[in-house]
């Protein structure tokens, strides 16, 4: 018997439309596996009718602010509805992208584990200390902070969907780009600007139990994956599983590259003990996987890389989502 299964969509971040695209493909995936949906957008009546329609479970498809920061899960913890995905604590955690490198070091100094992930060294910088306190002042020692100097990436420090994203090749572009960023967000990274082949690597599961889909090989005509591009039909390929000639010439050694990326995707999401599902967004540099972000609600629209990933291991969206809304039937 199928279950009534809330699914949260919209909301108001800057990637509300992302959000209503995948929580469509969600509400169709859990219809065809046999739930009651019942669509929620994240207005003012979200508590009532949550209250009223008494769900088995929430799905969240909220991406950006409230839908990965914690506010949602927090909330549905206050309501004790069950729901899919990390809790709240985890989320505040994921969301900013400045806590990589105290979350993997954390993570081995409990464990002993060899170091499998890597990360790009950075800078954090708040709004209010770039426009009240100076900091405009010093973006001089930009250089000379982030190993190997320029070129560097410049992002807002807690979002996705790319905005606000800018390669900075010397100082004179740094403080405008810090202002844009700056609109999406309350504070900027500023990080070593990493050139090579760009992955996503789905997980499902939780703890020891979690397991890599195929990482999803991501390549933008353009040569950069941002904003437009992913909004842009055709303007970026998706290679599912990765190529093995982008990893090496060698076909051994692609697979055991490959094993690598997914030991380092594991890494991560352990580390910040995530649960249920996400993405971890990495690129192989050559010689180690660079890892940049956690996405604790991966994008679920048609072509998002979460489905593709699923399809190249051979699993239908419907029955991943049934198997994860199900196990929390009370």
């Amino acid at each position: 018997m199928g279950l009534k299964v809330a699914v949260l969509m919209g909301g108001a971040s800057f990637e509300r439309e992302f959000s209503l695209s995948s929580g469509k493909n969600v509400c169709a995936a859990l219809e065809e596996a046999g739930h009651k949906v019942v669509p929620l957008d994240t207005t003012s009546d979200l508590v009532p009718t949550l209250r009223s329609e008494r769900p088995d479970v929430c799905y969240s498809a909220l991406h950006g602010k409230h839908g990965e920061d914690g506010t949602i899960q927090s909330l549905l913890e206050f309501l004790d509805i069950p729901f899919v995905g990390s809790p709240s604590h985890v989320c505040h955690r994921t969301w900013n992208k400045d806590s990589m490198h105290y979350e993997l070091a954390t993570y081995r100094a409990i464990t002993g584990d060899a170091p499998v992930a890597s990360w790009p060294q950075g800078i954090y910088l708040a709004r209010d200390a770039f426009k009240d306190m100076g900091a405009a002042t010093a973006l001089d020692l930009v250089e000379e902070r982030v190993i190997g100097g320029y070129p560097v990436a410049v992002k807002p420090a807690h979002g996705g969907s790319a905005m606000g994203v800018h390669r900075v090749d010397s100082v004179d572009e740094l403080g405008e780009a810090i202002l844009d960023a700056l609109s999406f967000d309350e504070a900027v990274v500023v990080e070593q600007w990493v050139e090579g082949v760009e992955m996503a690597v789905s997980v499902l599961g939780t703890g020891w139990d979690a397991y890599a889909l195929p990482p999803v090989e991501i390549v933008a005509k353009s040569g950069r994956y941002d904003t437009e591009a992913r909004m842009t039909p055709g303007a970026v390929e998706y290679f599912a599983p990765v190529r093995p000639a982008s990893l090496a010439q060698d076909e051994a050694d692609a697979q055991a590259i490959r094993a690598e990326i997914e030991r380092a995707a594991l890494e991560v999401y352990r580390a910040y003990q995530v649960r249920d599902l996400a993405r971890i967004d990495l690129i192989w540099d050559g010689a180690q996987a660079r890892a940049f972000e956690v996405n604790v609600s991966p994008g679920m629209a048609e072509h998002s890389l979460f489905p593709t990933a699923c399809a190249a291991a051979g699993l239908s969206l419907p029955k991943v989502l049934d198997s994860l809304v199900s196990q929390y039937a009370r």
